[in-house]
């Protein structure tokens, strides 16, 4: 007695009809000259995708190498993975909702994402905003920046295989979080800025822990720094790679860190002066090797005059308002206004456009990480597949920004 045979439910043609079956290719099909230059495989080369689920990419970005062995001889970086259609969301919402929208952007330093619209909106409605204010976004801000360099710490040193300066860069970066959230009400996306000033004055709870930890601050963050600093291996791996010329950062529009770490000494707060930076004595640190290692030491130079700016404007802050005095429903005059505030990675600006309703007709964000991730294509050609994460980890790219 022979058994009947049963199909496996393993088998496509139970669900999906041979005829209609299509053959399914890895390699999209070459739309531009572009694609067809990268596609086009030459003797012993082959494809390689890295993302967007690999944890080094920072975010869902995806990224396709051209490889020789364990050489990298191009890239493409695919993008679009995250993309929520943010700035058309704004155009939808009222000037006070927008804020709220355009904190996940870049939602390491969310601060920054709210100071460049507040300003263009205060520009469009002439608004004086009152100097205590303007002295407390700066404290926040200069705080925020600080958290994010100090991630950018522990994840450059976990893409290049270290995971202890990971763990004090966080744990850093929490007790900054936790500063913040008592005085903004919330531990990431703050929602704290607001056309006009800010939402809530300084409270007890934040001071007593700002105080603490500018205390013991300065040492324990040259501590996570000497992780780094005199670890051979790291020094070896970085020193030298991914090395970013003048003219080349200049050309492909590259700002923040990344430019300074090639020896171009710009800085929004110096260059177009915002806010009260210029009451407050700061250096601006470059850099002259343009390598990924550069590129490092520099954030940690920033992390140092943070502290300064923040100690001083501990004692400089007047008294007064937090806030000028506006209706709740705003409806600027028609025009247009642009502003741009120096970000942990670079330029992060916004033009705003209004048609005298009460909400924007356009509103546009520049970002710098859609921008230095363009520098990963000039960079990395010649470097193995080891280096492709450190190199585009020294860039500090975070994709809320970049698909936005």
């Amino acid at each position: 007695m022979t058994t009947p045979t049963r199909p496996s439910l393993d088998d496509p043609a139970l669900t999906i009809a041979l005829e209609h079956a299509g053959i399914f290719e890895p390699i999209p099909m070459a739309r531009t000259e572009r694609q067809q230059e990268f596609y086009t495989l030459g003797d012993g080369e082959m494809l390689l995708n890295m993302g967007p689920q690999h944890p080094s990419t920072h975010g869902v970005l995806r990224v396709v190498l051209k490889i020789s062995g364990e050489q990298v001889v191009d890239l493409d970086p695919v993008l679009g993975y995250l993309h929520r259609g943010v700035e058309k969301i704004a155009e939808n919402s009222d000037f006070h909702h927008i804020i709220s929208q355009l904190d996940p952007l870049e939602y390491i330093s969310s601060l920054f994402c709210e100071w460049s619209p507040v300003m263009s909106f205060e520009k469009l409605l002439d608004v004086q905003v009152p100097r205590r204010a303007e002295y407390i976004r700066v404290l926040t801000g200069e705080l925020n920046r600080i958290a994010s360099h100090m991630l950018f710490l522990g994840w450059y040193a976990l893409d290049l295989g270290g995971i202890t300066p990971i763990l004090w860069s966080f744990a850093e970066r929490d007790e900054i979080m936790e500063m913040l959230a008592a005085v903004t009400g919330a531990k990431l996306l703050f929602n704290y800025f607001r056309i006009g000033g800010v939402n809530g004055d300084l409270n007890h709870e934040f001071m007593s822990r700002l105080g603490d930890w500018m205390g013991r601050a300065g040492a324990q963050l040259e501590a996570g720094m000497g992780l780094l600093n005199e670890n051979e291996i790291f020094v070896r791996r970085a020193r030298g790679l991914g090395v970013l010329d003048r003219e080349t950062a200049l050309r492909m529009c590259t700002t923040g860190p990344n430019l300074r770490a090639s020896g171009v000494p710009f800085d929004i707060r110096r260059a177009h002066p915002y806010s009260v930076y210029p009451e407050l004595e700061f250096d601006i640190p470059t850099r002259n090797e343009g390598d990924s290692l550069a590129r490092y030491l520099l954030r940690m130079d920033e992390v140092r005059q943070s502290l300064r700016i923040i100690d001083q404007c501990l004692h400089q802050m007047p008294d007064g308002p937090i806030m000028a005095r506006l209706p709740r429903l705003l409806r600027p005059r028609p025009g247009r206004a642009y502003s741009a505030v120096e970000g942990p990675r670079g330029q992060y600006s916004c033009y705003a456009m209004s048609d005298g309703t009460d909400q924007p007709f356009r509103l546009r964000i520049h970002d710098p990480s859609f921008l230095h991730l363009q520098l990963v294509g000039l960079l990395m050609p010649g470097n193995l597949i080891a280096d492709t994460m450190a190199i585009m980890a020294s860039l500090d790219p975070v994709m809320g920004g970049v698909d936005k």
